[in-house]
């Protein structure tokens, strides 16, 4: 019998197995989203792969949980070949916390959203994550995310781009 606890996967060197989400619209754009908290932190959907979920099934889990979407309502256009790795600053380690871990090792999908912008959906879990989103160029996530994942975002959304749709331009 569970007892209904989570276990985080934590490799031998202390990096949490996590997913990161790229969506994008038709357009070439991605969604940006404010986690709760008021601290105006914005970033990309994200989360822990769970024991015995493979990324691509923590993948879709995150994805309904804190965008509300299924995978009917997006298609996989990439992703990363290997984990990218970022170590959190000591003051935000929860050492006193069992698993503690020094950062987070990060497998990153680039979906595009095929339904329309209100299948997105922010309250779909007990706690939500965000409590606002809007669409963003593509790179403009790198200049805004906080300083200790700003390389890992540079690395998942150039190892992604070539697998964005080539837009046209009709202006």
């Amino acid at each position: 019998m569970g007892t209904g606890r989570i276990t985080l996967m934590i490799d031998e060197n202390g990096y949490r197995s996590n997913v990161g989400i790229v969506l994008a619209n038709a357009a070439g754009q991605v969604l940006w989203a404010r986690r709760v908290g008021g601290r105006n932190a914005w970033q990309f959907p994200q989360g822990g792969v769970n024991q015995g979920e493979t990324p691509e099934q923590a993948l879709y889990r995150e994805l309904h949980e804190e965008v509300g979407l299924r995978g009917a309502s997006v298609r996989q256009l990439g992703q990363t070949d290997d984990w990218l790795r970022y170590d959190l600053p000591g003051y935000m380690r929860r050492n006193n916390s069992t698993p503690g871990f020094v950062g987070q090792k990060q497998k990153w999908f680039l979906l595009q959203l095929v339904d329309d912008d209100a299948a997105i959906a922010l309250d779909q879990s007990a706690k939500p994550e965000f409590d606002q989103w809007c669409w963003v160029s593509y790179y403009y996530p790198i200049s805004q995310i906080i300083d200790f994942k700003r390389e890992v975002y540079r690395q998942a959304l150039v190892r992604l781009a070539p697998h964005l749709p080539v837009l046209t331009n009709d202006a």
